[in-house]
């Protein structure tokens, strides 16, 4: 192995690490109320999450790959689409952990940029993924599943807010549950 090598893998790293920061943070710039409804069902059933994450995210990737392996080319497509989408769902479900990690992480300037906690929280959630083998086969798809789970169970908070007609203003970690 030598340095071109070196180079090589630090560089690819450092390019998912970006990517996932990305995300993140343009999850909580896009959908700040889910994001912030996913940060609150972290905060307050953590385990839930989790569960709900594994019964969900489990059965559509084993969906998506049946189809991607079917020789038809569009069924394949939409094999490959139900993936793609199911992970950028885990993705913008799991901004509502960076956010969670980053109100841990409190800093003086929150009050005037509370985005700086979202990208606090990304960018540590982000490191905890570089570790080899634990956080690439055990922490990365634990978080996309959890967040596939946080926002599973946004949704269902959204609609039985909707259903019972109160609005909650309550701010969780300065962005605002429910509109």
């Amino acid at each position: 192995m030598n340095t071109a090598d070196v180079y090589k893998i630090l560089y690819i790293l450092l390019g998912f690490y970006a990517v996932f920061v990305s995300y993140w943070l343009l999850a909580a710039g896009l959908f700040p109320t889910l994001v912030g409804r996913c940060s609150a069902s972290y905060a307050q059933r953590p385990w839930k999450t989790l569960f709900v994450g594994l019964l969900t995210f489990g059965p559509v990737q084993l969906l998506g790959w049946g189809l991607a392996a079917v020789p038809n080319p569009a069924v394949k497509i939409v094999g490959t689409t139900i993936l793609l989408f199911s992970v950028l769902l885990g993705f913008i479900g799991s901004a509502g952990l960076a956010l969670r990690v980053g109100e841990g992480l409190k800093a003086e300037i929150d009050e005037k940029s509370p985005w700086r906690r979202n990208f606090r929280g990304a960018l540590v959630l982000g490191l905890s993924f570089n570790l080899p083998l634990l956080g690439w086969f055990v922490v990365l798809p634990l978080s996309l599943m959890s967040g596939f789970g946080a926002l599973v169970l946004a949704r269902r908070a959204s609609r039985a807010v909707a259903v019972e007609g109160d609005a909650v203003t309550a701010p969780v970690g300065g962005i605002p549950v429910a509109e």
